[in-house]
């Protein structure tokens, strides 16, 4: 047994509603030797993602939740400090999903070399990561938007809306983002280069949003559901596609939401307008499309075209309050958690 010892972070119980600080529990433990084909990773980045929420529930989903007492599951970059696999050296930098710790070992099939000369490490996590890819993938494979049109994206100021609405741009569409509060509106139309933004806190959201996209909206990526979608709606134009990627105002619901029941409102706008509808994992797309996005998202990024912003937590103990913080939308940009240097 090697000395080596990982501090990690684990589900100590399954969230009811919102998820409090008792859900998690630190531990440390020791760490194997890696095996054959394996490689020994000290984490520096950890990735959080809304998408956690849900692997936290035990209700059936996509993927398989993290049982009780298991590491929180997440991205990570790394550094490797032992392999026993010739395509991996000791000092690389490597892209994985070891989760919420300090140490770990891995399949060194199960890791990618990172190319330190083309962006910060952390951007692996997001714009270069998952989120760029699920913005790319979506919003290309679905919404298809084309000159002229108008893309329409909730959360736009996050990891992956915000790739969504600067790759529409890109297409030669008209982005419209919608975020919440001022200074993400601002971030979006003065740095980002959206040509609106919408603040959905406003009390007069839904007529903001009309103002926004007077020619109605062709593509609507769906991160949010819940009142969004409801002021989006009935602005969607005929054959337009609604990728829908995540539903954060849900996570946390314990019951139906009270009041009258949509479902009928949305199916006759479906059928009246020839809507197209379709959710989505990246997953899904990634040996079609994975190698176009990481040389198209490089190119873009180098030219200018695509901007990011990270919001960078320090130290691993402060993963759980980044975590709930971002389920209530108080993060501004991909949250990144820095567990440790960069480099020894």
């Amino acid at each position: 047994m090697s000395a080596l010892q990982t501090t990690r972070i684990v589900l100590a119980a399954r969230p009811h509603g919102e998820p409090v600080a008792a859900d998690f529990r630190t531990e440390t433990v020791a760490v194997a030797e890696p095996a054959p084909g394996q490689v020994s990773l000290r984490t520096v980045y950890l990735s959080l993602d809304p998408y956690m929420r849900g692997r936290m529930s035990d209700a059936k989903s996509y993927a398989a939740p993290i049982q009780v007492g298991d590491v929180m599951v997440g991205a990570t970059v790394s550094q490797v400090i032992d392999s026993r696999d010739p395509s991996v050296k000791p000092g690389d930098h490597v892209l994985g999903y070891t989760g919420w710790q300090t140490h770990a070992v891995a399949d060194a099939s199960a890791v990618r070399v990172l190319d330190t000369s083309r962006a910060p490490l952390s951007a692996s996590l997001g714009v270069l990561g998952m989120p760029g890819f699920t913005g790319y993938a979506g919003l290309l494979k679905i919404g298809r938007p084309v000159s002229g049109e108008t893309v329409a994206v909730a959360a736009a100021s996050g990891p992956v809306g915000s790739a969504v609405g600067q790759i529409a741009r890109i297409h030669g569409a008209r982005a419209v983002g919608i975020a919440g509060g001022p200074e993400k509106c601002a971030f979006l139309r003065d740095e980002l280069g959206f040509d609106a933004a919408v603040d959905h806190r406003a009390p007069d959201f839904a007529d903001r949003l009309r103002e926004a996209a007077p020619d109605g909206i062709d593509v609507y990526f769906e991160n949010v559901g819940g009142p969004v979608t409801a002021a989006v709606l009935p602005l969607l134009n005929t054959y337009a596609r609604m990728p829908v990627c995540g539903l954060v105002s849900q996570y946390n619901a314990t019951a139906v939401p009270a009041g009258p029941d949509r479902l009928p409102g949305f199916l006759s706008a479906v059928l009246t307008k020839s809507l197209t509808v379709r959710g989505f994992i990246q997953a899904e797309f990634v040996a079609e499309m994975h190698a176009d996005f990481r040389h198209d998202m490089a190119t873009w990024i180098a030219e200018g075209k695509v901007r990011y912003r990270e919001d960078v937590v320090d130290g691993l103990e402060n993963a759980p309050s980044a975590f709930l913080g971002m389920l209530r939308g108080e993060n501004f940009g991909k949250v990144v958690v820095q567990v440790a240097p960069a480099a020894l």
